[in-house]
């Protein structure tokens, strides 16, 4: 990858943006940038920024000029490969027929409600004698590890699911090449091998009806997937399906905070809860960008995109382009409802996306009738971080009278 590349008219702010202001509060930048600078080089990632609706959908559709991006700086570094996020066909299509067919949407109707809502029902009893919580770490990230987990097979404890989360969240995140971030990733790695290696190599010789067997066998007649080839897309379904859910449900409730009234109406009514869910989402995408990188030269706006450099597509900022949505920055339930980027777009969307807003759905469902009058604790601030992955931190809040 190109590491020191002139950008063309680019104003000199651009230079001085750091992943450290990205993680605090991105969309400030993303909307100066979607102002003056909607294609950026941004020097401490060595790739390009694309913030605007329109270029995000034109590139993320682009299967010709744009592949997935093979030399981003930390994607096959930390996942391996091949991986579902940057391999091209054959290969690509290949990795979508082991892992789509489970996430369709006719598939999960079929087990949503049966996987979700015990899980849900477990963990809010849990709360029953009480009227506040840590909503993240107490309730949604749980739900959300241990919901995919079941989904999965995997036989893995909720609290060792979010650490493996974490820990791959460090290195993917790590545009800027930390050493110890990329150490930590390597350690996560490494565990996941030794404590799904057994499980795996069982379903390659004996394979039933879960997701990780369709992993190995789905879409093939010559026999298994080698094992050492489903770890790195394993690992992508690992960081961007296991908190996704809980991480959107917990956005979700905090732009509903902002909107008393709508909360309320969605409390009443939870035929309303998709729509809050799908604002939600465009409010503060849970996965803030992809990537994608130029096969040839391509100019967009006035900027040249080289064959070879990767383009981060900021999904996040897109979702607030203030020429596609009124007061974008804004969560508001009766928006309009228009297509968002929340789960990117083109060959490579979220496989899980169907999933993910289902789960997202059952957990309202459930949460709000059995947390009467839930509303944010007004005596702790939320903690709101992340760029490539964003979502509350912490989300303190009480509920009953």
């Amino acid at each position: 990858m190109t590491t020191a590349r002139p950008p063309v008219s680019a104003p000199a702010w651009v230079g001085e943006i750091t992943p450290q202001q990205l993680e605090a509060d991105p969309y400030p930048i993303y909307s100066r940038l979607r102002a003056e600078a909607p294609v950026a080089w941004v020097p401490w990632a060595s790739l390009w920024f694309i913030t605007r609706w329109e270029d995000c959908l034109a590139v993320g559709s682009d299967r010709v000029r744009f592949r997935g991006a093979a030399d981003h700086p930390t994607l096959e570094r930390v996942f391996g490969a091949p991986n579902v996020l940057t391999a091209v066909d054959p290969e690509h299509a290949d990795l979508r027929a082991a892992v789509d067919p489970p996430l369709r949407p006719r598939a999960v109707n079929v087990y949503i409600d049966e996987l979700a809502r015990p899980i849900v029902r477990e963990h809010l009893a849990r709360l029953r004698d009480r009227n506040r919580a840590e909503i993240m770490a107490e309730l949604l990230e749980p739900i959300s590890v241990e919901a995919l987990g079941a989904l999965m097979g995997l036989g893995v404890d909720p609290d060792t699911l979010r650490r493996w989360f974490a820990g791959l969240n460090a290195g993917v995140s790590n545009i800027e090449r930390d050493a110890e971030k990329f150490a930590t990733a390597d350690a996560i790695t490494a565990e996941i091998e030794e404590r799904l290696g057994p499980l795996l190599e069982r379903l390659a010789r004996q394979p039933d009806r879960g997701m990780l067997s369709h992993m190995l066998h789905g879409g093939r007649d010559d026999g298994p997937r080698p094992v050492a080839d489903v770890y790195p897309t394993l690992k992508v379904i690992l960081l961007g399906g296991m908190q996704e859910p809980g991480h959107a449900v917990g956005s979700t409730l905090l732009g509903l905070f902002t909107r008393p009234d709508q909360l309320a109406r969605v409390a009443s009514d939870l035929t309303l809860v998709p729509a809050a869910v799908n604002e939600g989402l465009r409010w503060i995408a849970p996965i803030g960008a992809v990537e994608r990188q130029a096969t040839s030269d391509v100019v967009l706006g006035d900027q040249v995109i080289a064959a070879g450099e990767a383009v981060e597509l900021i999904l996040a900022s897109a979702n607030r382009d203030e020429l596609r949505y009124e007061r974008a920055d804004e969560y508001d339930l009766d928006r309009s409802r228009r297509q968002h980027m929340a789960f990117g777009n083109g060959a490579h969307i979220c496989s899980g996306h169907y999933f993910s807003r289902q789960l997202e759905r059952i957990i309202l469902e459930e949460m709000l009738p059995a947390l009467p009058g839930l509303r944010q604790d007004p005596d702790r601030e939320p903690v709101v971080r992340g760029w490539a992955f964003r979502a509350p931190k912490q989300l303190h809040v009480i509920w009953g009278a």
